[in-house]
């Protein structure tokens, strides 16, 4: 038989191999360039915070673990060719003339070298860039830490599952990756040099084929062996039973004796292997792999699948309890639940109205301002230019001033390039002019400004002060560095600094244009180098051409407070919320950081983006991992002028951030390095409550057959004053937890706290109110006001105050003049307090007018406690309503009503939309022949058709001036009406 020749390969010109030598390494630049030099930039910003070291670590685990992991998985797929290549038969049956392996094979015997080092080179370098990104992993296990528990299965300290488990699962999974990538490119290479043939019945295979494909599945099923006994601990987070995480009857009493059995069939299987290596029959190996199979299906998946179904599924309240129990504990440890207190709380008050408007530690400090809709209003009344602006969602703590505490919604005014006109848009005005902000403002959160010139009307805008480089104590809080170059709205990076003369001058108050920053924040840019860098990096050539950029000069870039914390601390989760606050005269941005974790044992797995997610706009949300363990570990600061990043640890013996702090030693300092200053502001965080809050729902039970029941479950229940609030059946966000300065039962005077109200499971009214200290004395006490549960008393809850407070007649003839087609209304945050016994729900009602320049005012209050209602444009006018007039006026304190004093930033120009008298209108006859009372009726009705006119052409003036002549009317009907008996 004829056979074709073998195919010759052209040989390469020199010339040829220079071009493709170059177009290599253009490809190879194009690939790496950007990532050297984001690692570059990266570089040179951990040293601008001060965590090189951070980065350095981080670095050097990551090149460790992507040599390790090239090596194992290429260096065994070369070692597997290599013994394919060197055992290949000496000549290779021809199947035919048109043997379609003839120039694959002549084409790799020519440059055995070349595919026997390129294709494993090309494997390791894959699995190199896979298994670097998996460094967290490996420098737990390497700092691991004991938790002092032990899981009440196996007797393992947590720390073996926390640190060490998922270490020896990673590194099983990458001998499995290694083993099956040299079994398939020995076998190809084996086939491809005849050393396996398919040809003929049933095919063929060589000696040396089949001892080295042999031991590598061996191998193989020995890891597998391997595996099973790890799999008997990973079994501590089953998820077989959709009630809880952890262990089930079925899985300790069916899949865990399966385990160990599988195990030891894997071993005779894996010897069989070895043994059938050498001998020409492979009977023996082939009996096992089907033994192995067959009792994997039936041992492993039938027998507990059986078990469940005729055993477990009849009984499984009894079944699963020792389960339950062990679940319910270490949740409540895991999330920080074990010590919450409750308490049995009637909410039926025999109090009067005296009585409760006494309480001088809620009702004097009741917010009436909703930090999630004010944002325009101060962006409008303290804003100033165009430029500045506030995140879409403001923040709220805590302040003494002139010795009262108090809460204030607080922001810092920041620079928003965004805000820029069209002929403010060059690149030297966003970039080199307006880099920074200034200011802290802060608004007293139970007091808006009333007395607004020439307006005889009761609503208003809030008391917002500005602490800035003109006025240091504006807010009578004292700014001593009152520029904020870091915050939440500087997204773009900014070049400041440089030389008098050379440098455009950056935009400040105070200075006006002459300021150059004189801070530590920045990385230098002074350099031809560094500015080819950045310009490279941020694809702009006036980086490095622009003349503005001189001798000291520094860029600034992750400028976002929460970036900063996490590129500090990758191994946090950081809270959505980061908030300012004013330390020793210093704008600090505090951010919260938990350490995290997905397998502790039997805890409770919980999606962390769908726990935290509510109806609160403008805050990040949350990444959706399971997370079976939290702790708020840390809290970071980061300086608003020259963007310093603190960490500091909240609880030193926390096993998780022990093992962070060995990895990176001094990054984090000790809790007895927070400054007493710097503890008063800190905030009990809201994505870690609303967590909490989600699993007292279910954990507050304590008895395993109640919990299996599910009847005593709560529920986060959606937020009334959003739409579709209202409907049961609709999706609508759940409601969020409120901070509040108030006194709660058994507290002797009034702590800064988040609160939310609990209802029963799929039922509206109120089951439980809970409420998680900030105070430094107690800080992170969680007590829960829990409700009776045999149906003697059943509160309204959210949903159905705000049904209540939607039917209100009153509310309901004021809506229909507040509300119409250039006026919006906007509902606030539905408070609950508990008060003398009951609870008292406090809403604010804020109206807008549909136009660009308008903003939120607040207008109207609701209040509500007992099922009866109060409505009015202050609080103290609807606490009046409710309980009666003058009951208790001084305990409220003047701080709802006073008037304000108007500084330079208060805008008195504008007075705020409609009020309404909340009497309906009289008779038109006035009820007899009063004269004057028929006069009075008249000037009521044309006070009225005044109003509504002008509230539909939205002339703010024009209702001013009507709600004065109604007001006027309305007192006139009311001293004629007297008059006349």
């Amino acid at each position: 038989m004829a056979t074709r020749p073998p195919v010759s390969l052209p040989k390469l010109s020199r010339r040829a191999r220079i071009l493709l030598i170059i177009a290599a390494a253009i490809i190879l630049m194009l690939l790496l360039g950007a990532r050297f030099l984001d690692t570059y930039v990266d570089w040179l910003w951990f040293g601008e915070v001060g965590a090189r070291g951070v980065f350095t670590t981080i670095l050097f685990t990551r090149i460790v673990l992507f040599v390790a992991t090239g090596l194992l998985v290429g260096g065994l797929l070369a070692v597997s060719l290599l013994i394919a290549y060197r055992t290949r038969p000496v000549f290779v049956p021809v199947s035919g003339a048109d043997d379609p392996l003839a120039r694959y094979r002549t084409v790799v015997a020519a440059r055995p070298k070349l595919f026997g080092i390129g294709i494993p080179v090309i494997a390791g370098l894959i699995a190199g860039f896979s298994g670097q990104g998996n460094w967290q992993v490996v420098q737990m296990f390497m700092n691991s830490e004991s938790f002092g528990r032990t899981d009440p299965q196996f007797g393992h300290d947590i720390g073996f599952y926390v640190f060490q488990l998922p270490f020896f699962g990673w590194l099983l999974g990458w001998l499995f990756v290694a083993i099956v990538v040299a079994f398939v490119g020995g076998l190809l290479a084996h086939y491809l040099f005849g050393g396996v043939r398919l040809a003929g019945r049933g095919g063929a295979i060589s000696g040396p084929a089949r001892v080295h494909l042999s031991i590598l599945i061996g191998v193989f099923v020995l890891f597998k062996a391997a595996e099973y006994f790890m799999d008997r601990y990973n079994l501590l987070l089953s998820s077989r039973n959709d009630l809880f995480t952890g262990a089930t009857y079925t899985d300790l009493n069916a899949v865990l004796p399966a385990k160990l059995i599988l195990l030891c069939i894997s071993v005779f299987c894996a010897i069989a292997f070895f043994v059938g290596a050498f001998m020409r029959n492979i009977q023996l190996p082939a009996i096992a792999l089907v033994l192995l199979i067959l009792s994997g299906v039936i041992i492993g998946v039938a027998w507990p699948a059986v078990l469940e179904q005729f055993s477990v599924r009849p009984n499984a309240n009894e079944k699963e309890a020792t389960s339950i129990q062990r679940n319910m504990d270490a949740t409540r440890f895991a999330y920080g639940l074990d010590n919450v207190e409750y308490e049995n709380y009637s909410g039926r008050s025999e109090a009067t109205g005296q009585e409760i408007r006494a309480d001088e530690g809620t009702i004097p400090n009741i917010r009436l301002l909703d930090p999630n809709v004010l944002s325009p209003t101060f962006t409008q009344r303290v804003g100033r230019e165009n430029f500045y602006g506030f995140p879409e969602k403001l923040d709220i703590d805590r302040y003494e001033v002139d010795g009262e505490l108090q809460s204030y919604i607080v922001a810092a005014k920041e620079i928003n390039t965004n805000g820029l006109r069209e002929n403010q848009q060059t690149w030297i005005n966003r970039h080199l002019v307006y880099t920074h902000g200034n200011g802290f403002v802060a608004a007293p959160a139970n007091t808006i400004d009333r007395a607004i010139e020439g307006a005889n009307s009761d609503g208003g805008y809030p008391l917002a002060r500005t602490s800035d480089t003109q006025n240091p104590n504006g807010s009578g809080i004292q700014v001593d560095e009152p520029r904020v170059y870091y915050g939440e709205l500087a997204t773009d990076y900014a070049i400041v600094g440089g030389q008098p003369g050379q440098a455009p001058g950056e935009y400040d108050t105070a200075t006006d244009r002459s300021y150059l920053y004189q801070g530590t924040g920045g990385v230098p840019i002074d350099n031809w180098f560094n500015r080819l860098v950045f310009a490279a990096q941020y694809g702009e050539r006036n980086i490095l051409f622009s003349d503005a950029i001189s001798e000291g000069s520094k860029i600034m870039y992750n400028r976002d407070p929460r970036e900063r914390v996490e590129k500090v601390a990758p191994w946090l989760t950081v809270d959505g919320d980061p908030y300012p606050a004013v330390i020793d005269g210093r704008i600090k941005w505090i951010v919260d950081g938990y350490t995290t974790l997905d397998n502790y044992p039997y805890a409770q797995r919980t999606s962390f983006g769908n726990a935290t997610e509510d109806s609160l706009s403008g805050v990040p949300r949350q990444q959706d991992n399971q997370v079976n363990y939290i702790r708020n570990s840390v809290k970071a600061t980061v300086d608003a002028f020259d963007g310093n990043v603190d960490l500091y640890s909240m609880d030193d013996n926390e096993p998780v951030l022990k093992a962070w702090r060995s990895v990176f030693p001094d990054t984090v300092k000790s809790e007895s390095e927070i400054s007493p200053e710097l503890r008063q502001h800190f905030r009990y965080p809201e994505d870690m409550f609303k967590i909490q809050r989600e699993l007292l729902t279910k954990y507050h039970v304590r008895n395993p057959q109640e919990f299996f029941s599910t009847q005593t479950f709560w529920n986060v229940p959606q937020d009334p004053t959003q739409e579709g609030g209202l409907d049961p059946n609709s999706d609508a966000a759940k409601q969020p937890a409120y901070y509040m300065l108030a006194q709660a039962p058994g507290q002797e005077q009034p702590t800064f706290q988040l609160t939310s109200a609990l209802t029963p499971l799929a039922r509206q009214y109120l089951a439980a109110w809970v409420t998680v200290s900030s105070d430094p004395d107690d800080y992170g006490k969680i007590n829960v006001l829990r409700l009776p549960t045999d149906g003697s008393v059943q509160l309204e809850g959210p949903v159905q105050v705000q049904n209540a407070f939607q039917s209100n007649p009153k509310f309901t003839q004021d809506r229909t003049l507040l509300g119409n087609q250039s006026v919006d209304i906007i509902y606030g945050n539905q408070l609950t307090l508990p008060v003398a016994g009951g609870f008292l729900y406090v809403e604010p009602i804020y109206i807008q007018q549909r136009n660009a320049q308008s903003y939120p005012q607040l207008a109207r209050v609701l209040v509500s406690y007992g099922g009866k209602i109060g409505f009015d444009s202050t609080l103290n006018g609807a606490l009046d309503d409710l309980f009666g007039e003058g009951t208790g006026q001084a305990a409220t304190g003047p701080a709802q009503d006073e008037p304000a004093v108007p500084d330079d930033e208060t805008d008195t120009s504008t007075p705020p939309p409609s009020e309404t008298n909340e009497q309906s209108v009289p008779p038109a006859n006035g009820g007899g022949d009063n004269a004057d009372l028929e006069q009075a009726v008249a000037d009521i009705q044309a006070a009225l058709t005044k109003l509504k006119s002008a509230q539909q052409s939205g002339d703010f003036d024009a209702q001013g001036q009507a709600l004065a002549e109604l007001d006027a009317a309305a007192q006139r009907y009311q001293d004629a009406e007297q008059a006349g008996g």
